[in-house]
């Protein structure tokens, strides 16, 4: 499992449907040293929103991924280096599991299969907007996250596992099962990444942490700081 993901410490996601701070830019979002860009949202997004994201970020070198919540949202850019597709493993209907992507092909296919990466989400927060559009079972205690991690990897190939926490910070030792019971997929945590410390927190036992409301929310500096707490994380795992 070589994709790039594979080296990234640090996914700053952007919600098309939301505003940046005040005063400033897509130059200051694409200079904070994060690794790389998603592009997506859950709720009130649409392909002209992901668009005017799309262009405004392509202008500087980071890679630049859209995460299509429906097929509806999905536009076809050679600005963007992929597309990364959530599939929500413990979601209470098919739908959310291969039931969208389906009709994604079925309306849009054959798909740029090259540059089409699924992500096994594990939604452990039930307040969470994606929680409730999926209806996803967040009540998974640390084997059960563990186990499912395990599934993703070894008998659906997933190369990206994630735990998605959106809104709140979420358990560690939750996160550390799941790192335990991957061999070679990539696991990204997501969701509280408030400053330095729940970064660092979360760096210790993901791979790659997802930043997304504090952009929007505290800017781009407090984003930088997260940056720096997850490098600091992985750093020191390295050198014990």
């Amino acid at each position: 499992m070589t994709g790039p993901w594979t080296d990234w410490d640090h996914v700053l996601k952007v919600d098309p449907d939301k505003d940046l701070v005040d005063g400033e830019t897509f130059s200051d979002v694409c200079r904070t040293g994060t690794d790389a860009i998603e592009i997506g949202g859950t709720l009130d997004v649409t392909t002209d929103k992901m668009q005017r994201v799309v262009e405004a970020c392509s202008r500087y070198d980071v890679p630049l991924y859209q995460e299509p919540s429906n097929p509806g949202v999905v536009i076809e850019s050679d600005d963007l280096d992929g597309y990364l597709v959530p599939t929500v493993f413990n979601a209470d209907s098919s739908f959310w599991v291969t039931g969208a992507h389906k009709e994604w092909v079925r309306i849009d296919g054959p798909l740029d299969w090259d540059r089409t990466t699924t992500e096994a989400y594990i939604v452990l927060n039930p307040d969470a907007s994606v929680a409730e559009l999926t209806e996803a079972d967040t009540e998974q205690a640390a084997d059960d996250v563990a186990s499912f991690a395990a599934v993703a990897e070894r008998m659906f190939g997933q190369e990206i596992v994630y735990i998605e926490y959106s809104g709140t910070f979420g358990d560690p030792e939750k996160v550390a099962a799941a790192q335990d019971a991957l061999r070679e997929s990539t696991l990204f945590y997501g969701g509280g990444i408030g400053d330095y410390d729940a970064a660092y927190e979360m760096g210790k036992h993901a791979d790659t942490v997802v930043v997304g409301d504090l952009l929007h929310d505290e800017g781009v500096d407090a984003v930088r700081e997260t940056v720096e707490g997850v490098n600091d994380a992985h750093a020191e795992t390295v050198a014990e």
